[in-house]
């Protein structure tokens, strides 16, 4: 069997924790807790809606909300549709006003797209030259008929950290409804919903060493009443999201949160070491450039550029799993809107790789990448002619 090549490809999904598989393996199978959670009549579901109900409350523990403030979907893009989609029908369509920006993930830009064809206005801001999106550039775009902001926490293929509690300030000041993707964000920042002015936020648990295809959205105070389901059934999670909850993995998605907050410190400097490490050794290559804010991101992923000429990706795919843009647009081999919004034309955006760090991430996995890299760029004899 041909050795697998370095993963260095944590944003777009992570391995799921062992021991996360253990909690949801203990909800598979005729002796294990396989219940209904909805059927209150008898011990099995009663013991499932136990096990959703004590995953609710790791989930929000870790971000800092009640418990049933925690509503179960089916992912971040799931919770994203339900924000813009649930307050922008409760509110009434058409009309009224969504800010979000040019570097969102697509499952936010698709949504605000299909509102807009639905007669919502909507303005997209763009990054300043840091990838960020501003209090200032929020300020400005403020309108009377404004309803909605919606902005990623961290964003997916740059890393960088919006100043999400000083944006919600003036959101709230304005009275509209806040709503922040933090897939990215979750277990990487400390979040404090008891304290943030954010009225509605997007989880993911498979970015999170928890399984693929569960996820949440917090609904605070401010949003009750304001948000309309999109998924209509049977009334589960408040009315908000029907079908009957998936047992095993919400008590995955509880356990990976619970693991991440136990170990949130430790964890966060050895990733600061990692990085530290990476970047070092990456600085010795000619024409090397970070994308986004180099102190305002968190340390798990790095966008980078190569100088002038030709990237041998495939020599470089070879041995280490990367992105070179989100896993959406790289299904579809486009150009990163993300680095487009930050001024790379088509040409600069093939040189620029994303590498993201995770839990499983070692020296020696650092060092041989690095290697690599220098081995791709090699091969090109162009490339040095910056």
């Amino acid at each position: 069997m041909n050795k697998r090549p370095l993963y260095f490809d944590y944003a777009a999904t992570t391995p799921v924790d062992e021991r996360v598989i253990q909690a949801m393996v203990e909800c598979l199978g005729f002796n294990a807790n396989f219940g209904n959670p909805a059927s209150s009549s008898h011990v099995f579901g009663q013991q499932a809606r136990q096990t959703v109900e004590r995953a609710r409350g790791q989930v929000a523990e870790l971000v800092g909300a009640q418990a049933e403030q925690i509503v179960w979907t089916s992912g971040a893009t799931e919770s994203n549709n339900l924000a813009l989609k649930g307050v922008a029908q409760a509110r009434g369509l058409p009309g009224g006003h969504i800010i979000t920006s040019q570097i969102e993930h697509k499952a936010t830009l698709d949504t605000a797209l299909q509102l807009q064809e639905a007669g919502v206005a909507v303005t997209y801001l763009v990054p300043d030259g840091e990838g960020l999106i501003t209090v200032e550039a929020v300020s400005e775009a403020l309108r009377e008929d404004t309803f909605l902001v919606s902005l990623m926490l961290v964003n997916n293929e740059l890393g960088t950290l919006n100043d999400v509690p000083a944006i919600g300030e003036r959101v709230r000041e304005h009275g509209a409804l806040f709503h922040v993707d933090a897939a990215q964000g979750a277990g990487k920042v400390a979040i404090d919903l008891a304290r943030w002015p954010v009225d509605l936020m997007s989880f993911s648990a498979h970015k999170l060493y928890g399984p693929k295809g569960i996820g949440a959205l917090y609904v605070g105070p401010r949003a009750q009443q304001k948000v309309l389901a999109q998924i209509h059934g049977g009334g589960h999670e408040g009315g908000l999201r029907s079908g009957t909850l998936a047992t095993h993995q919400i008590a995955g998605m509880g356990k990976a949160f619970a693991l991440a907050g136990a170990s949130f410190t430790e964890e966060k400097t050895a990733i600061v070491a990692l990085r530290q490490r990476l970047l070092e050794q990456l600085n010795t290559i000619a024409g090397v450039r970070l994308n986004g804010s180099a102190t305002q991101r968190i340390p798990h992923t790095l966008s980078l550029t190569f100088g002038e000429g030709e990237f041998n990706s495939a020599v470089l795919s070879t041995g280490i799993a990367f992105s070179a843009t989100s896993a959406c647009n790289s299904a579809n081999n486009a150009p990163s809107h993300v680095l487009l919004a930050l001024g790379h034309d088509a040409r600069s955006a093939s040189r620029t790789i994303r590498l993201s760090l995770g839990r499983f991430t070692t020296e020696q996995d650092i060092d041989q990448a690095v290697q690599l890299i220098k081995t791709a760029l090699a091969s090109v004899p162009a490339f040095w002619a910056v």
